[in-house]
């Protein structure tokens, strides 16, 4: 047995056995000059993990193939991985979650021939597939190329995501105080990743329907959606009259000399400064006494 080793398909690849692939590297079990193309059962033997290939899913034996007959889960080789980092205690369970959340889940329905793809859709794992060789002709060596191409992306991607859902928690506290200070408006004094946090903290019950922080140079004034997964939506519109107005036509509609922009969804309007942001709710609020 070869520690630190990863056995793999040769030939065409997936995104699941290179999301697979990535997230060992992401977590330091194996080393990318251990990863084997092969479907040699003597090689694949000596490896300390196998995904995708061999016939067995023995977290024990550290196996993770969904192939086989016996096997009628729902997971690919990426979600097995995912699940067994978890087990192991290697990621939380928050960790875990939003991986499969927001990637692997996706991956193993894809693999798995249970997703309906929408034309003009394109998905993770449609990214990974364009990695292939262009020519179905292509060699061993060139293959084996592009699948490493691949892991070493997906890896990217992977370590990327990781970063943001550390600096996303890491804010968790400044949108907790907010959410308890605050009922119509919760206020930010510099840009943070806030409405995963306020969603996870209860926001969907918390009265706050709009949300003013700094964006670049300026400050905007945005509705809050009622729920996570209608983040399109919001639970108060901005003015029906503010919509899509720039600059001068949005400083007559408002009164305020600093405004900037509305966009003509009337979720989101862009200011000069804090206070000019502060006058815009309070147009808003003041208009609902009306």
């Amino acid at each position: 047995m070869q520690s630190r080793s990863l056995g793999t398909h040769n030939g065409s690849f997936h995104a699941d056995e290179v999301t697979a692939s990535a997230l060992l590297l992401l977590f330091n079990l194996i080393d990318r000059d251990k990863i084997y193309r092969t479907r040699d059962p003597i090689i694949l033997e000596k490896c300390e993990y196998v995904c995708d290939v061999g016939g067995i899913y023995d977290t024990k034996s550290k196996r993770f193939d969904h192939h086989q007959v016996d096997y009628q889960g729902p997971l690919s080789s990426a979600g097995m991985i995912l699940l067994y980092l978890k087990d192991q205690k290697i990621l939380t369970d928050k960790l875990f979650r939003f991986f499969r959340e927001c990637l692997v889940h996706g991956v193993d329905l894809h693999d798995n021939g249970l997703m309906n793809i929408e034309p003009g859709v394109c998905t993770f794992s449609h990214v990974i597939s364009n990695f292939m060789p262009i020519e179905y002709s292509a060699s061993g060596e060139e293959l084996d190329g592009a699948f490493f191409q691949a892991v070493d992306f997906t890896l990217s991607h992977l370590e990327r995501m990781k970063k943001r859902y550390e600096y996303t928690l890491g804010c968790r506290k400044e949108v907790e105080a907010e959410m308890a200070n605050h009922s119509v408006c919760l206020f930010f004094d510099k840009s943070i990743p806030w409405i995963d946090n306020f969603f996870s903290l209860g926001g969907e019950n918390h009265p706050s329907r709009f949300v003013i922080m700094p964006s670049s140079e300026h400050w905007k004034l945005r509705g809050i959606p009622p729920t996570l997964k209608q983040r399109m939506k919001i639970r108060t519109p901005l003015p029906e009259k503010w919509a899509g107005l720039h600059e001068d036509d949005l400083k007559k509609a408002t009164g305020i000399d600093g405004a900037v922009f509305c966009h003509k969804g009337r979720f989101i309007s862009i200011w000069e400064t804090k206070e000019d942001a502060i006058k815009a709710l309070n147009l808003i609020l003041k208009e609902e006494e009306k």
